[in-house]
């Protein structure tokens, strides 16, 4: 009789434990509270733009924070178009996770030339062709100087921007884009103690590919500061002026 009173009760016990499991594994997540957030910084070794703790602050300070709200009540949407608004972000992903967290993954405007024109204005132009704020850490891009107004950098500049961004190795040679009253381009690069004349902007391919040749067959033979100007402006030729004594 004992055992069987043991057994009962055994059931009873397993029985209340399975319906408990139940209702707890088949609550709705939008009935449970956010538990934090995992929040993803792209490119953030390269372009240190804007911190995590940026981001939550930002957050914090528009009551935007997801955490501790009702997983029912946060609208991803909102927060992306938020996050979006910042000028130095360029995109946001927000999402719920299974573990009643909401996931932020940040992408960083990237910068592709440095303005800093005559008339006295400072920014940076990034792969989207419009103009960025400077932020509190540098990006590593030429500058440019000279006769620059807004039109002339969201095109000519950004389509040469783009050039640099896609051939490292001019990328990392060219550190300076002079800008002159005639909206001609004068390149000052990291080695070799020369101007590079493009003259008008365009024809990019088939300039560099002439310079580099130049580089290879003749700079390398004859030494890189014997020239004081290397001029492209003209198709199928290179005119370089030496240098005075």
């Amino acid at each position: 009789m004992l055992k069987k009173v043991f057994i009962f009760l055994f059931l009873i016990l397993i029985t209340a434990y399975l319906m408990i499991a139940v209702t707890v594994l088949n609550a709705k997540p939008q009935e449970q509270t956010c538990a934090g957030m995992e929040l993803i910084i792209n490119d953030s070794i390269d372009y240190g733009f804007i911190s995590k703790k940026e981001v939550l602050r930002l957050l914090n300070n528009k009551k935007f924070s997801p955490i501790g709200k009702k997983m029912e009540e946060i609208n991803t949407r909102l927060l992306e178009d938020e996050l979006r608004q910042h000028p130095l972000i360029g995109n946001a992903e927000c999402y719920r996770t299974s573990s009643n967290r909401i996931g932020i993954e940040i992408t960083q405007r990237l910068p592709i030339l440095r303005v800093m024109a005559a008339n006295g204005e400072n920014y940076y132009i990034d792969d989207k062709a419009h103009r960025m704020p400077i932020p509190n850490s540098a990006a590593n891009v030429a500058i440019v100087t000279g006769h620059v107004d807004k039109a002339f950098a969201a095109n000519e500049l950004y389509e040469f921007g783009m050039f640099l961004q896609k051939n490292p190795f001019w990328k990392a040679q060219i550190q300076q884009i002079n800008v002159t009253p005639a909206k001609e381009l004068e390149l000052v690069p990291q080695v070799g103690a020369h101007i590079i004349f493009l003259g008008k902007p365009g024809n990019y391919e088939n300039k560099f590919e002439r310079l580099k040749t130049f580089y290879q067959k003749g700079l390398n033979e004859i030494g890189w500061n014997k020239y004081s100007r290397i001029s492209l402006e003209f198709d199928n030729q290179i005119i370089c002026t030496k240098k005075e004594k």
